[in-house]
């Protein structure tokens, strides 16, 4: 018997030569493998990295980017050069399925910024998208839809189809008519052929989010009375006559994926996951191959699971799809909060689900699927789930145009933003350790430039390490913590401890000064901010002070809010204020529901509209009606925003002695770490 067998590359075989006759004496067995097979050896998380059949379309490996909107559309539909190579990015970072945004079947519903296949004057578009898609060694799929009540946010002119009489402010959406549904039932089907005419390798039915096949098989949405309401086989008729026309309208090899919710959220009396479970198996009869398991809707709060947000657990929608994929015997995708490689291959692994939706993952880093498979995870950008850029600013169209990302400045401008190399090398001093500096150091690095990184503290990090510590954001400090790990690991200088000064600056001698000295907790001017029981939020949150007994927090937005919670979840009781109307105004649409809902849970009292004048010996006097009241607590934690940390040195130094400075992030402006991270990347490719 051998001792052992080596498995080794045809490439490398004359070298090892001697350890093959060796071999051959039965003391070493060396095996000669393909180039395949030895990547195959190599390659992690074999679970996940493993092909999948379904019919005649085979896909190398099991990760799925889905279909999100972008707003990287031209205006009426048509595809773009920019969406094209958003695309093409996470095909060439190794994804095994790309599926398009929402494209609308139905002319007459279609909003003009969304995608659209709904006559055949788009399919040269299309098929520019997936000859690229394919180029890049992967594989696409049109994702087919119709809007329902969503379209009314997307196009006022365009047509609203509901199941049943549905207010609207003033008015009264009607029900759609019989030949509404048969025209659009019609316009499935013609939607599809264009889609095989384009060359897509597959199609996705979207039937959940409260769009209209959706609403239809809701009880809590569909109220008609005729063939299409009242059974569940009755509700589910629009949807199965919808399948039915588009699998007449693609080869027998070409799959169908649907996407579906788990079960109906915060709406009583809507879909529970065992009517799911019987819809997917009449779904099924219908011609669909594959199960997409979400959440969510846009009736109700339940719209937080359609893009979850950090506050809400990574997987949380896994054992749904479980128990789905247990009982209808279909092939399933899981959805839902997936970042990590193990964590998807373990889904994988323990038979949950065939195969596993990372969008937000790979848009935050289109290599991911590379970096995994090649065994350098620890060099992905993982996504946070702050929503920030892909739902924040996405939604905030008037001052950002597309879909952006906190942890990648180049989404939808993927082509402009390649790195090219510097021309002149130079050495770049940047002031200052948080994620805008690492970003600035690791950019420049890579283009060629010398990058000297000086950070004040004992680490690396940030703002980001502080934020990482209020309740449900721990992945946040886990990010900078990984930040800092690729920045030196990308060999950047690193000096801690050495806060910048004209001495420092004339050490390093630097041909261009990147000035990213962040911000410090803003000044409260009022009396009785010196008192001992009065602290600020960054005190709290670094547990440097500890508040206890009953606790007003002065800010009622981001920072307020998280630290209220915290202090909460220490058993203390919790009185917000803020001056303005209304709480949380800086909080994105779905994290605002995620922790508002916690206040609640918390039973943290708020305040707005309430001015504070004096904090006293026994607590906090406020303005609130044009009356005042002294509202008594044991202490009072200032939240009420953040100002630049001074860098008045610095900029001089470089003025006076003309070097090149830039000044970013919260030096600049306190805003949010996406702002920062998108100058410092700015800064670093124009330097």
């Amino acid at each position: 018997m051998p001792r052992c067998t080596i498995w080794v590359p045809q490439l490398i075989k004359r070298l090892l030569r001697p350890l093959y006759h060796r071999g051959v004496q039965g003391r070493l067995r060396v095996r000669v493998v393909t180039g395949s097979e030895w990547r195959a050896l190599r390659m992690k998380y074999q679970n996940l990295f493993k092909p999948i059949k379904i019919r005649d379309l085979e896909l190398k490996n099991r990760v799925v980017f889905p279909a999100m909107a972008t707003n990287l559309i031209a205006d009426g539909g048509y595809v773009t050069d920019k969406l094209i190579d958003y695309h093409v990015a996470r095909a060439e970072g190794g994804n095994g399925l790309n599926i398009t945004e929402a494209a609308s079947v139905h002319a007459p519903s279609a909003p003009r910024n969304f995608l659209n296949i709904s006559d055949d004057k788009f399919v040269p578009g299309l098929k520019k998208f997936t000859d690229a898609i394919h180029a890049a060694g992967g594989k696409a799929c049109i994702q087919l839809w119709q809007g329902g009540i969503v379209v009314a946010g997307g196009d006022p002119n365009a047509m609203i189809i509901v199941p049943s009489d549905t207010p609207a402010g003033e008015h009264v959406i009607p029900g759609a008519s019989k030949e509404v549904i048969k025209d659009v039932v019609r316009a499935f089907g013609e939607a599809a052929r264009r889609a095989v005419e384009a060359g897509f390798d597959c199609v996705e039915f979207h039937a959940a989010h409260g769009y209209s096949p959706h609403s239809f098989l809701s009880a809590a949405i569909n109220k008609r009375d005729d063939e299409y309401g009242g059974s569940l086989e009755n509700r589910a008729r629009y949807s199965i006559e919808c399948i039915k026309a588009i699998r007449e309208n693609i080869p027998e090899g070409m799959p169908i994926l649907m996407r579906i919710v788990a079960h109906d959220d915060y709406l009583e009396g809507g879909l529970t996951i065992e009517d799911i479970i019987e819809f997917c198996k009449m779904a099924k009869e219908a011609g669909v191959d594959v199960l997409d398991v979400s959440r969510g809707n846009a009736h109700s709060a339940g719209v937080k699971f359609e893009v979850p947000s950090i506050d809400i657990p990574r997987g949380f929608n896994v054992e749904n799809a479980a128990r789905i994929r247990k009982e209808t015997g279909m092939i399933t995708i899981a959805v839902g909060r997936i970042n990590d490689p193990r964590q998807a291959d373990d889904i994988i692994a323990s038979d949950k689900a065939d195969m596993v939706v990372m969008g937000r993952a790979q848009i935050a880093d289109p290599e991911f699927c590379n970096k995994a498979s090649s065994g350098d995870e620890d060099d992905i950008i993982r996504c946070i789930a702050c929503n920030q850029g892909c739902v924040d600013r996405y939604t905030n169209k008037a001052e950002f145009p597309h879909l952006s990302c906190l942890r990648n400045p180049a989404v939808g401008r993927e082509k402009e933003c390649s790195l090219v190399p510097a021309r002149e090398p130079k050495r770049v001093l940047i002031a200052g350790g948080g994620l805008g500096g690492m970003e600035a150091a690791i950019t420049l690095k890579k283009r060629g430039h010398e990058p000297i990184l000086c950070e004040k503290s004992s680490e690396l990090g940030g703002q980001f390490l502080l934020a990482g510590l209020a309740p449900r954001k721990q992945e946040m400090r886990e990010a900078a913590v990984s930040r800092a790990e690729q920045t030196y690991r990308a060999g950047v200088d690193v000096r801690l401890n050495t806060p910048v000064n004209s001495k420092v600056i004339e050490e390093i001698s630097p041909d261009a000064v990147i000035i990213a000295t962040g911000a410090e907790a803003a000044r409260f001017d009022i009396p009785g901010t010196d008192r001992p029981n009065v602290c600020n939020a960054y005190d709290v949150l670094s547990d440097r002070v500890r508040p206890s007994g009953d606790v007003i927090v002065v800010g009622g937005g981001l920072v307020g809010l998280e630290v209220a919670e915290y202090l909460a979840e220490r058993k203390n009781n919790v009185t917000v204020i803020e001056a303005l109307e209304g709480i949380g105004r800086d909080l994105g649409i779905f994290r605002k529901i995620c922790v508002m809902e916690s206040l609640y849970c918390y039973n943290i009292a708020t305040m707005d509209r309430s001015k504070c004048v004096e904090i006293t010996e026994n607590g906090l006097v406020i303005e609130k009606d044009g009356e005042l009241q002294e509202l008594k607590c044991d202490y009072v934690v200032i939240a009420i925003g953040a100002k630049p940390n001074d860098y008045g040195e610095i900029k001089s130094y470089c003025e006076n002695r003309r070097i090149p400075f830039y000044i970013i992030g919260d030096a600049a402006k306190p805003r949010r770490a996406i702002d920062a991270i998108a100058e410092a990347a700015e800064v670093a490719r124009k330097i």
